[in-house]
């Protein structure tokens, strides 16, 4: 079948009037005898593939075709999650459907409903507009088999995306209530390109169940919160700026600070509210260079003494902390730095995970390796896993998890996932105790860089329209990487597709100086970036300062070596 084909038999079986007209209104264009181009082209795009699960599940941009996020998309993907969920199970499988508020999510969120409870299963869903947590919560909560969240995270406005979390009678022990992996996401895969098309897959959306466990997600976070009293047993007041960047955390994320004890929380005006469109940043992603301006305008404003900073979908933290030194007088925490102060604030605290063995802290290969030394300090086991949650979540025994793209796991008893908000009470639990004994998050940095090495990390990450230059950019460090990073010869090139050290094999590179720099190259695998983590240890002198002016020189000689390296700088 030709494009034109394709295009024309999928528009004739999408059941959504609104993407069947504009699919309908782009084959016009692209056979009129005016066509410029620029239609058939739009349309190659439009056909290139079916979305397939990956990092995160499926993600793409919300429009008509088999490569976008829509309505036909959605209910062929669940038919087919379906079809292998009645094939692993006895009885009715249950399915807890939640979703964020970017464009089509409640459409989409019907929709999956509906198959759901077609398909002989039960579909318990939630209230539209609430974090990805909340959706991972319930799976555990509730005893689902299955979850499905329809969010595209942090990606940018016209993305939409759908993640699938396994439930106990599918993935059982530290696997239940985590996103899938292999080989169930290649069998789903299967049983959804077995689907019939969209306007065949019968729905039920009337014989959905409505359900609630917010209040349930909003005890266990308060609990959490009071889990951790101030040394002295008295929590300072602690005045915090929250932003949830346009997206839904914002009035669950208050209501979690409020039931933990704090009630000093102010909402930054212009991003309080869920709004698809972003308007007041460039990315909705707490990283991005920009992104927390509103909010630190507000806590120099307010005299604050944290600031919170939550992604659309509320499952990622970041923090900014007041810093003389900064410009503006706030500096934004980095995704390692915040992930070795939970770490140490949650191994400190004697946590066992209820487990009789030694509690593991855990983080992806591509975090820094600061959680490794504190663990065995404290004499706890400590696990590396490839990137993304759906490995970090799966270690057993784990109290705690993270990964450096703001992603961190305090509850992994109850939320078997990255969780921005429950982060964001112990991030503040912590805050509170430094506050009380009368020092700053910055001081409880520095005591760890004098007792493991000042262990600092950057990102460098090359954003392309044209992905084959990712490809490209792998080929080339492949072929020929680099002898030396800041002047130190590299003593270790690993290509991560050979495995390393007993994980699975997966795309990257990784290199290692004498001097113990590190660097991993690897794709990203939810946006078109390449993405090289860095890293540099430098030792401390007992009772000297932390030369971070000395670690970030070093840092940025390696970012401009390996821009170089990859061909991309």
């Amino acid at each position: 079948m030709t494009i034109i084909d394709r295009a024309r038999d999928w528009a004739s079986h999408d059941p959504d009037p609104a993407t069947r007209e504009e699919l309908n209104r782009l084959i016009d264009s692209a056979v009129s005898s005016t066509a410029d181009g620029a239609a058939a082209t739009e349309l190659e795009s439009r056909f290139a593939g079916p979305l397939t699960f990956g990092t995160a599940g499926l993600r793409g941009r919300v429009g008509a075709g088999e490569t976008r996020m829509n309505r036909a998309v959605v209910t062929r993907a669940t038919h087919g999650l379906m079809s292998w969920l009645n094939e692993q199970v006895d009885g009715t499988p249950t399915v807890v459907i939640g979703c964020d508020a970017r464009h089509g999510s409640a459409d989409f969120r019907k929709a999956a409903a509906g198959v759901v409870a077609a398909a002989g299963g039960r579909a318990l869903v939630l209230p539209a507009q609430l974090p990805t947590p909340v959706t991972a919560f319930a799976v555990r909560h509730l005893g689902a088999d299955a979850g499905i969240m329809v969010t595209a995270s942090h990606n940018p406005p016209d993305d939409n995306g759908y993640k699938v979390y396994l439930g106990g009678r599918v993935a059982p022990g530290p696997a239940e209530g985590v996103q899938l992996i292999g080989p169930a996401d290649a069998e789903i895969a299967d049983a959804i390109a077995a689907a019939p098309p969209a306007d065949e897959i019968a729905l039920a959306w009337e014989k959905a169940e409505h359900v609630d466990v917010l209040d349930a997600y909003l005890a266990r976070a308060g609990e959490i919160g009071r889990t951790f009293p101030a040394a002295d047993g008295a929590r300072p007041n602690l005045r915090v700026v929250l932003t949830p960047m346009h997206g839904v955390g914002g009035s669950t994320a208050v209501r979690a600070l409020e039931a933990a004890g704090f009630t000093d929380v102010h909402l930054v005006p212009g991003q309080a509210e869920p709004d698809p469109d972003f308007p007041t940043v460039a990315f909705p992603n707490p990283e991005e260079p920009g992104a927390l301006d509103l909010s630190m305008e507000l806590a120099r404003e307010i005299d604050a003494d944290i600031i919170i900073a939550l992604d659309p979908d509320a499952d990622r933290c970041s923090t900014a902390v007041p810093d003389a030194d900064a410009p503006g007088g706030w500096r934004q925490l980095t995704g390692d730095e915040i992930g070795a102060l939970l770490g140490e604030f949650l191994a400190s605290r004697g946590e066992n995970g209820g487990t009789a063995e030694a509690p593991v802290l855990a983080n992806s290969i591509v975090s820094g390796r600061l959680l490794g030394r504190i663990a065995e300090f404290h004499g706890l086991r400590h696990e590396t896993t490839l990137t993304g949650f759906k490995w970090i979540a799966r270690t057993p025994g784990m109290i705690f998890g993270y990964e450096e793209a703001i992603g961190y796991c305090c509850d992994p008893g109850h939320v078997r996932d990255k969780d921005g908000v429950t982060a964001a009470v112990t991030m503040c639990s912590l805050a509170a105790d430094v506050k009380g004994r009368g020092r700053t998050l910055r001081d409880e940095l520095d005591d760890l860089a004098r007792t493991h090495g000042l262990h600092a990390t950057a990102p460098l990450t090359f954003r392309v329209a044209d992905t084959s230059l990712i490809s490209e950019g792998m080929r080339t460090l492949r072929s020929t990487p680099p002898r030396e990073l800041a002047g130190s010869p590299v003593v270790e090139c690993v290509d991560l597709l050979d495995g390393y050290r007993g994980l699975p094999p997966t795309d990257g590179i990784l290199l290692i100086t004498r001097d113990d720099d590190r660097v991993i190259v690897r794709p990203s695998g939810t946006e078109p970036k390449l993405k090289c983590y860095l890293e540099v240890v430098l030792s401390v002198e007992d009772g000297g300062p932390v030369p971070h002016g000395t670690a970030g020189a070093r840092l940025e000689r390696i970012r401009s070596d390996m821009a170089a390296a990859t061909g991309m700088g």
